[in-house]
């Protein structure tokens, strides 16, 4: 089926449009697991209770179900003048929820000693976000959630992942609110980690508190 171009000028009408005077914030949950029951996915979905609980509106989108392709390198995003990306895929309608989110969680497996494929292509996508919006990410309240095999962060590659997350939003000025991340094999095992699950729910209401000053 041949997908409408959704251009910048779309989105920044609609985000116009879509604003108003609520207080309640809008999180975005970005699951990377080709599972969409697995170990990481549980993890967001406690963040996910926890925000709610605070007062959130709280919306999901499962990666591996989208069509999402991997960045060009084009430079189309960066030139004057620009319309946004080039690739006409299912990261058009992606890029005007991040938007208007105040809030992102981001939950992937370890695969291969660092986060999911389908995690990395997202987040080489967002190079573009620039293009639809001034300053995108300033303000962006984000928590990460992860899982791995191993019974060690360090050697499962998990903390690449990690290292990867706070370079990349250190970097956009974003405010990474916390992460969670815990060891589980078979898909939802995570859930027996009562403590990790409080955490992971914690998360989710510090997530959505006041937003910084960059946002405004």
């Amino acid at each position: 089926m041949k997908r409408s171009w959704v251009s910048r000028t779309d989105i920044i009408e609609e985000v116009d449009t879509l604003k108003d005077n609520s207080e309640t914030k809008k999180v975005l949950v970005i699951l990377g697991s080709p599972r969409r029951n697995g170990n990481s996915a549980a993890l967001a979905a406690r963040i996910s209770r926890g925000a709610e609980s605070a007062g959130a509106d709280v919306e999901t989108i499962f990666l591996h179900n989208l069509d999402v392709s991997p960045c060009k390198g084009c430079d189309t995003c960066k030139e004057p003048g620009s319309t946004g990306c080039a690739i006409n895929d299912d990261m058009q309608k992606t890029y005007l929820k991040l938007i208007r989110s105040d809030a992102w969680v981001i939950a992937s497996p370890v695969y291969w000693f660092t986060m999911s494929a389908q995690t990395k292509i997202f987040m080489d996508r967002c190079y573009g976000l620039t293009a639809y919006s001034k300053n995108p990410f300033a303000g962006k309240r984000i928590a990460i959630a992860m899982s791995y095999g191993d019974a060690d962060a360090v050697r499962s590659g998990c903390v690449n992942a990690i290292r990867t997350f706070q370079d990349a939003y250190r970097y956009t000025g974003s405010k990474l609110v916390g992460m969670v991340y815990g060891s589980a094999e078979g898909a939802g095992e995570i859930e027996n980690n009562e403590a990790l699950m409080r955490e992971a729910e914690a998360l989710g209401k510090r997530l959505v508190g006041r937003r910084s000053d960059a946002s405004r």
